[in-house]
């Protein structure tokens, strides 16, 4: 019973990460950066891969710097690929983590872009198209998929462009 109710308690770094998102959306990225910075301290290198993994990739988001920003969404891809087995052992966990790929690469290859390294980009780009599977089919899914398709026309290269995926659905 212990067990269960510990399952379902909400996560409080979680909680807390999602606290500063909206504080850096709101327009206040100074702020946000130093509570990311605290919550990146309290979480330590070593710890919980999904909560480096979900700040990190908040945190680029906050940076001013493409540099810092790469380095940041590094960290991200980094922690994602420790959740296969030490955070999210279901399967819908192991489907969740996949999920996140798409997105981090996509990251990535914006951030290369940035930086003027135009075959950096391209390899994450191409690496985002190929996990892009794992999204689902919903609002989040279709924008991830129109943002690779967005790069992928900016970069010249095929893809969304060449109508693999049609346009993104309308919300309803």
């Amino acid at each position: 019973m212990a067990e269960r109710q510990e399952q379902a308690a909400p996560d409080a770094v979680m909680t807390r990460i999602g606290q500063v998102v909206m504080l850096h959306h709101a327009g206040d990225r100074e702020e946000a950066r130093r509570r990311f910075l605290n919550l990146w301290a309290e979480i330590g290198e070593d710890g919980d891969p999904l909560h480096r993994c979900t700040l990190a990739h908040y945190m680029a988001d906050a940076q001013d710097d493409p540099a810092d920003e790469l380095a940041w969404d590094l960290r991200a891809l980094t922690a994602a690929r420790e959740l296969t087995d030490n955070r999210l052992t279901a399967p819908e966990g192991a489907l969740a983590a996949r999920s996140f790929y798409p997105s981090l690469h996509l990251n990535l290859a914006a951030d290369y872009v940035k930086l003027g390294r135009s075959e950096d980009a391209r390899t994450h780009l191409h690496r985002a198209r190929g996990a892009a599977g794992a999204l689902a089919d919903d609002s989040y899914g279709a924008g991830v998929r129109a943002a690779i398709g967005r790069l992928e026309s900016r970069l010249g290269e095929g893809g969304a462009a060449d109508g693999a995926w049609g346009p993104p659905r309308q919300r309803p």
